[in-house]
């Protein structure tokens, strides 16, 4: 997605350097995926030595000076989301900014990730649901393959803000794939709007909440 595949850390006298994205050195980036030989290895390891890996991507990686660290985790409450929030907790995270598809499905598996971040005292920044609709090619109209609005209602009954709904765009896709910068390549497209949004109102939250 960012383009960074193939790319090597290396080691300073502060830790693991992290993989830049641009030359400005404005995105910096670290993967269990730098780490493996071949890209196509699976990862078979047991739960201590998968936290000792989290603990590692935080506390010995060269970072630097950051707005912001963004983790990037998959969907659960598993003991690794709880070894994140541990590694974390002395950094006083933001928050969490949950995403959602409308289904019922992934509307009760996000429910209990609310329920996760109010045991672990996590904030939730907001609520995103994605896939909300496609958006046609041809003639930008939207449909509602997974239904819509599930995120919305389960922001509304859980007390979080709602900050948007995120189409299913094939440019967005073909940006993902090709490691292109959508904001820049389509700003005219259906989802653009949508991001750009969700994202000023997180960067609002972070204005009033400092």
């Amino acid at each position: 997605m960012l383009n960074a595949h193939g790319q090597d850390v290396h080691q300073c006298d502060s830790g693991w350097v992290p993989v830049y994205v641009d030359q400005e050195k404005s995105i910096s980036l670290m993967s269990i995926g730098f780490l493996l030989e071949r890209p196509d290895d699976a990862i078979v390891w047991r739960g201590p030595k998968k936290n000792a890996m989290i603990k590692q991507f935080v506390g010995d990686v060269a970072w630097g000076d950051l707005d912001f660290l963004i983790v990037d985790t998959p969907p659960g409450t598993s003991d690794e989301h709880i070894t994140t929030m541990d590694a974390l907790r002395p950094f006083n995270p933001m928050g969490a900014v949950v995403v959602t598809t409308p289904q019922a499905v992934s509307i009760g598996d996000v429910r209990r990730e609310l329920t996760f971040c109010k045991k672990m005292g996590l904030p939730v920044v907001g609520i995103v649901e994605n896939m909300s609709g496609f958006v046609c090619p041809h003639c930008t109209e939207c449909t509602n393959v997974f239904s819509k609005g599930g995120g919305e209602e389960l922001a509304r009954h859980a007390g979080v803000p709602f900050l948007g709904c995120v189409p299913l765009d094939p440019l967005l896709t073909q940006s993902l794939e090709q490691g292109k910068d959508f904001i820049k390549e389509f700003p005219k497209s259906a989802a653009y709007s949508s991001i750009t949004s969700i994202a000023q109102q997180i960067l609002d939250g972070v204005t009033q909440g400092s």
